[in-house]
């Protein structure tokens, strides 16, 4: 049975549109099932989002910060609800999903800063009169969300949106709607006014619906590079909206004359295989030296790969990777695996499905050293070695991609990270440290087909407002020498 899932104008409404549903990828049970919107309800949930844009951009931003902060507080109360609706819509363990909710929270303060820093006004003097540079907000903006952080990533575009002053129509994946809903039933408690955020849940035409509406003033994405560069393609010729793209990596870590075997596999696998590689950070590419110590190295990583628990959202003894995120992204990777063997690679740490009907993988090596593969982002737990002699050939081989999101180098040399960091060509850069780490106060985004240098998390605010510069005074006044040639009579 279907009951009220899009947000249009503060209301719960029935899709009309066809049905769709959510499944647990752990156990393949439904959790959840409505009906998409339909165009019609896209432009409506578009005109509700018009309609609320200048009484929202005119309150003034300390109560709209106010409003975040009671979402904050919501967030807080209600950890173990999302933690645990997340959990069973993606499949990660409940360890991790907390962690999610954490980051949500922590977004409000550091979107707040981030908007004084980034966005805030500057007052310069100058002769009679004074220089303003001021942002505003586009207006009504689209939000697109992914499913591998159903609840953070969608976030980070939503609160600094908001602060902003602009208003939101969002639209969520498809495989994570549940989520949406909990996190949007918040919102609305918050005391969000109606039509400043609303949320069209649907498939891939309620997407294209939204993303082709002409009276959207931008569009901020977070998914794959596919779907990134058909809106990049779509937005061509229409400089008047703002378009931020978030996209995924083929992302390289290399291993360069370290001492602690010990360390340097466990940031491989926390680099490689948490969220069961379903990470736009992890690392695809791994490049290991050629020689005893990468022996060693890589001899721990297979048995340590083999022995990575994964298991149930809510296990007791809670694994370390939970489900991937549909049997078909499991089968995918396993196709994937099979096909880079047929191009030569050798299996050092077969990745299999474990249960049919479910998303449980484990995680797979492969050595593709010496052979020529297909420049993809394999989005999963599988990971590629290459050998190596030379560390330049190492670095350009990391750099042998269409994307630049992340990249890391563990050295116990810090002139050889220098050297690493002055060559690579990526948006994180990390040293001695996993590459799916990130700081909170720093930009998030890659170059190449990894974003279009609108890079989010800290320096999301850029693109959430745009800048006016004024010059001022309180009254007109004529200069004590007019220019030459003009007179006034």
């Amino acid at each position: 049975m279907t009951h009220p899932i899009q947000f249009i104008n503060g209301q719960w409404l029935e899709g009309q549109g066809s049905a769709f549903n959510s499944v647990n990828p752990a156990n393949n049970t439904e959790i959840w099932q409505g009906n998409a919107a339909s165009e019609q309800q896209v432009e409506q949930a578009i005109k509700a989002a018009r309609n609320a844009f200048t009484p929202w951009s005119s309150q003034s931003v300390e109560s709209r910060i106010a409003l975040t902060e009671k979402f904050a507080q919501l967030l807080t109360d209600n950890k173990e609800t999302l933690a645990t609706t997340i959990a069973q819509e993606t499949g990660k363990p409940l360890w991790e999903t907390r962690t999610e909710v954490g980051a949500m929270v922590g977004k409000i303060a550091i979107s707040v800063k981030a908007y004084h820093e980034r966005t805030g006004t500057v007052e310069n003097p100058m002769p009679g009169a004074k220089a303003f540079i001021r942002h505003k907000p586009h207006g009504v903006v689209a939000v697109f969300g992914p499913y591998n952080f159903p609840g953070h990533l969608p976030n980070g575009h939503i609160v600094p949106a908001l602060i902003a002053g602009n208003t939101i129509v969002f639209k969520p994946s498809e495989l994570t709607p549940l989520t949406a809903e909990v996190t949007l039933k918040l919102w609305q408690e918050a005391g969000l006014p109606e039509g400043v955020l609303n949320m069209v849940q649907g498939e891939v035409s309620t997407g294209k619906a939204l993303a082709n509406h002409p009276q959207i003033d931008g569009l901020f994405f977070t998914g794959s590079s596919t779907t990134g560069k058909l809106l990049h393609e779509q937005f061509g010729g229409l400089p008047g909206k703002i378009l931020a793209l978030e996209m995924g990596g083929n992302n390289p870590l290399i291993i360069k004359d370290v001492k602690n075997t010990d360390a340097v596999v466990h940031d491989i696998l926390q680099s490689a295989f948490i969220s069961a590689g379903q990470r736009c950070t992890c690392a695809r590419r791994l490049f290991i030296q050629s020689g005893e110590q990468g022996d060693t190295i890589l001899a721990k990583l297979i048995e340590s790969t083999k022995a990575i628990s994964v298991g149930y959202y809510d296990d007791e003894q809670q694994p370390f990777i939970g489900s991937m995120i549909s049997e078909k992204a499991a089968l995918g990777l396993v196709s994937a695996q099979d096909k880079l063997i047929k191009l030569g690679a050798k299996s050092l740490v077969e990745l299999t499905h474990k249960k049919a009907g479910t998303g449980f993988v484990t995680p797979g090596i492969l050595d593709v050293t010496g052979i020529d593969i297909p420049d993809e982002e394999h989005f999963g737990p599988l990971l590629k070695v290459y050998r190596y002699t030379d560390f330049d050939a190492a670095i350009d081989e990391g750099n042998n991609t269409a994307f630049g999101l992340s990249a890391g180098l563990l050295a116990d040399n810090e002139a050889d990270y220098q050297h690493f960091f002055s060559r690579i060509r990526a948006g994180i850069v990390n040293w001695n440290k996993p590459i799916t780490g990130a700081s909170s106060a720093a930009p998030f985004g890659g170059i190449g087909d990894s974003g279009n240098h609108r890079a989010s998390a800290y320096y999301a605010a850029d693109y959430c407002a745009y800048p006016v510069a004024s010059v001022e005074a309180n009254a007109v006044s004529l200069p004590e020498n007019l220019s030459p040639g003009l007179t006034i009579k």
